[in-house]
């Protein structure tokens, strides 16, 4: 059977296009980047694999499932950020782990693997908007807002995986916990057993979704602090009453998804599934069928049906190599509008090939270090999450 895959739209009513219009509905930093760029050279694919080969096992490189097909065809590996993470961990006699995704998961890739390995990440520029929205300097400061109204003792930190070094940092050196959207529930149980309200770094999707749709707490028990504004915008009582204190961040790709998407994809297609990453907006998720992190939604494509139809709201080179290797289902994007991750997509061809022939020439370039004060922290937050209840078996420990 041929794929039903269909490009989504280039056309300006589908799209307000291509990061030349704006959509005042959208959430800021979401407007759509445009078209990726045209497949690399054919030459560098053939001097990908030469250098890949020259470097033998010296080499480990790493996949995201966001990156493009003419990156991910290099990749040992493929998958989410932690799990990237954790195989390099796996990998002690790897001398060079090339991360192909963005700059926060090749941190947590040096954090978790040993002194003698490094990790490069092709392109410095690749880094992760969502991560960029929680500063530390902005993080301390709300944290000494919280000790004034001595609430402080009372809050756990709890950051996502999608957060910098030193945010992890910050969250280990005051007992929280590292998550991720698979165990966000897990990490939250843990951390209001150990106090009465939580401070949920960076992004305020997963953290309210979580939350309310899987702990049983309402709208009301969350806010929203804004680093922007004075006290984050709150007001002492509200800060005080608080359960949840959503961080004012967002997922440039999945806040794009509206509820009219949604809407919108049910009157087009008659008995399409909706689904969607619990970084979308409360009420995209709570409109959709079915909720899940990326390793969730791959596995709930594959067990589908043959002859159903899904409409998934995640980062489009995924969705779209899902209805590739998926011919007999009807699988599109949940938005009309092309839509990529620019940051990771800034790991292209061109970037990997001078990575690896780099190596292969004895230097090496990029490489991605966290500073042993901060690696130790965030290393305490992310052994915390590792021995949550139902967490797979600790990585190596690095050294």
């Amino acid at each position: 059977m041929t794929s039903t895959w269909v490009e989504p739209s280039n056309t300006a009513t589908a799209l307000l296009l291509l990061g030349r219009g704006s959509d005042p509905a959208t959430e800021r930093g979401v407007e759509c980047p445009g078209d990726l760029p045209a497949p690399s050279d054919p030459d560098l694919v053939a001097r990908a694999a030469a250098a890949k080969a020259a470097l033998g096992t010296k080499v480990f490189v790493l996949g995201h499932h966001y990156q493009r097909d003419e990156v991910i065809q290099f990749a040992d590996v493929t998958g989410d950020s932690f799990k990237l993470a954790r195989e390099a961990a796996a990998r002690p006699d790897a001398e060079y782990i090339v991360f192909c995704g963005v700059h926060f998961m090749a941190e947590s890739a040096d954090i978790l693997t040993t002194d003698a390995q490094r990790v490069i990440l092709p392109d410095l520029a690749a880094g992760c908007s969502m991560a960029d929205m929680a500063v530390l300097s902005q993080v301390e400061r709300a944290w000494e807002v919280l000790t004034d109204l001595g609430v402080a003792a009372d809050t756990v930190p709890v950051t996502y995986m999608n957060s910098s070094a030193d945010i992890k940092g910050f969250v280990g050196r005051n007992g929280g916990v590292v998550c991720t959207s698979s165990n966000a529930k897990r990490a939250l149980d843990w951390a209001y057993a150990q106090g009465s309200k939580v401070l949920f770094l960076p992004d305020q999707h997963l953290g309210r979704n979580t939350a309310v749709l899987e702990m049983g707490y309402s709208l009301d028990d969350c806010v929203l602090y804004d680093p922007h504004k004075p006290n984050g915008g709150l007001t002492a009582e509200e800060l005080r009453d608080a359960k949840m204190i959503l961080w004012r961040g967002h997922c440039s790709v999945h806040g794009r998804f509206t509820l009219d998407s949604v809407q919108d994809v049910r009157a087009r297609v008659p008995g399409v599934n909706v689904l969607v990453h619990p970084e979308c907006r409360h009420e995209v998720v709570t409109a959709a069928d079915q909720v899940g992190s990326t390793e969730y939604i791959i596995k709930a494509i594959e067990a589908a049906p043959a002859g159903s139809a899904w409409a998934v709201g995640t980062e489009l080179n995924l969705v779209r190599r899902l209805a590739l290797a998926h011919p007999d289902k009807q699988i599109m994007f949940l938005d009309k509008a092309v839509c990529y991750c620019s940051t990771m997509n800034r790991i292209d061809l061109p970037h990997l090939v001078w990575a690896l022939e780099e190596l292969v020439a004895g230097r090496v370039v990029n490489q991605i270090t966290v500073d042993a004060d901060t690696a130790h922290h965030a290393r305490v937050a992310l052994d915390q999450m590792l021995a949550l209840p139902g967490a797979d078996t600790p990585p190596p420990a690095a050294t």
